[in-house]
C-alpha cells in the first residue's frame, strides 16, 4: 500500500501545508506498514525539509512548462509519476483543484477536508468536515485507490525524521489551457489559510482608518488579519482578507472576531477554528452563540488595552 503526498510549493519554496500533508501521509504509512513518497513540482527548497517530516522518497518534477500553475497540467504531471493507491494533498486552493482532476484521471475515490488520521486503511475510512464546516462525517473510500485533502491546521506538523532519497523526473507536460497575463504576489504577510492565529474585524470598526489597532494586535500575536465580506465589498480591506462562505475558509488555532455580527455566511468560513473569541458591543450579536469566549464592550477601548497587555507579558 504505497503512500504518496503532494508537497506544494510557491516559487519553489515549500508551504507550511506541505509539511502538514507529509506528516499526515507518514501517519498513514505507519498505520499501513509502508513508506512515504513526496512529489513536488519545480521545487528549489532542499528535500531535507521533507525527510524531516517522514518522506523517505522525494520525486522532484522538473518542467519549464509548469512554471505557471494549471490544475489540469499539474494533475497530468503528478499522474505520470505516482504509482500508489493512497495520495495525500493539502487542502489549499491550488492543491484542492489538482486533487479532483487527478482522481478522475486515476479513477480513484476523493475525500476532501480530512480532519484526523484514518480510522482504517482497508477499507480507507476517515473523519472529514461537511456542510460548510457545520458538521462531520465518516467517509469510506471504495475502489482501487483514494485521494484525500487534509484540512489546514487540523492534523498539525509533526517531525518524524527519516533517511531519504531524491529522484528528479524531467517532464514536458502540455500547458496550453492557461495563459498568465500578470502575476502579483503579496509579501511580508502571513498566509491567511496557514496562519495559526487570525485577528478579523467587521463593520463595527466604522471605517478603514481604524484598522491600525487590528494590525497592531495581529503583529504582537504573530497573527494574520482578516475581515468580513461587507468590509471587503465596500473597499475597506482587500478581498484577499475576506473570510466566510464566499471568501476563504480557515481553521486557525485561535480566531479573534472584532465588531463582526456573525452571520451564517461568515461562520461557514471560520467555524472550524479551534478557539473563537468574539468582541462586540452588542450582547445580542449572533456570533456569541458560536464563540468559546465572548467579550461585550467597546472594541476601541478593548483592543488597544489588550495589545498593550500582551506586549507587557511578552516583555
Amino acid at each position: 500500500m504505497a503512500v504518496f503526498v503532494y508537497a506544494e510549493n510557491i516559487n519553489g519554496v515549500y508551504k507550511k501545508a506541505a509539511f502538514e500533508a507529509v506528516s499526515y501521509a507518514k501517519a498513514i504509512a505507519d498505520q499501513a506498514g509502508d513508506t512515504v513518497t513526496a512529489i513536488s513540482v519545480n521545487p528549489t527548497d532542499s528535500s531535507d525539509l521533507l525527510y524531516k517530516y517522514g518522506a523517505s522518497n522525494v520525486i522532484n518534477i522538473k518542467d519549464e512548462g509548469l512554471k505557471n500553475f494549471s490544475a489540469k497540467a499539474f494533475a497530468q504531471a503528478v499522474s505520470e509519476v505516482v504509482n500508489g493507491n493512497i495520495i495525500v494533498f493539502p487542502h489549499t486552493t491550488d492543491a484542492s483543484s489538482v486533487a479532483p482532476m487527478l482522481a478522475v484521471m486515476k479513477n480513484f475515490s476523493l475525500i476532501t477536508n480530512v480532519l484526523a488520521a484514518p480510522e482504517s486503511t482497508s477499507p480507507f475510512q476517515v473523519k472529514r468536515r461537511a456542510f460548510s464546516g457545520k458538521g462531520f462525517m465518516h467517509a469510506k473510500a471504495e475502489g482501487t485507490g483514494v485521494i484525500i485533502t487534509v484540512s489546514q491546521n487540523a492534523f498539525g506538523i509533526k517531525e518524524n525524521p527519516v533517511s531519504g532519497s531524491e529522484e528528479v523526473k524531467n517532464l514536458s507536460v502540455a500547458n496550453e489551457d492557461t495563459k498568465v497575463v500578470s502575476h502579483e504576489q503579496s509579501s511580508g504577510k502571513l498566509d491567511l489559510k496557514e496562519a495559526e492565529i487570525v485577528v478579523s474585524a467587521g463593520r463595527g470598526l466604522k471605517g478603514p482608518e481604524n484598522w491600525g489597532m487590528i494590525e497592531d494586535l495581529a503583529n504582537v500575536l504573530g497573527a494574520a488579519t482578516a475581515c468580513s465580506k461587507p468590509v471587503s465589498d465596500i473597499g475597506w480591506r482587500p478581498h484577499t482578507e475576506h473570510v466566510g462562505q464566499t471568501g476563504k475558509a480557515i481553521s486557525p488555532n485561535l480566531y479573534i472576531a472584532v465588531g463582526i455580527s456573525g452571520a451564517i455566511q461568515h461562520l461557514a468560513g471560520v467555524n472550524s477554528s479551534k478557539t473563537i473569541v468574539v468582541i462586540n458591543s452588542d450582547p445580542e450579536a449572533p456570533f456569541f452563540k458560536s464563540a468559546d469566549y465572548g467579550v461585550v464592550g467597546d472594541a476601541f477601548q478593548i483592543i488597544p488595552a489588550l495589545t498593550e497587555k500582551i506586549k507587557a507579558i511578552k516583555g
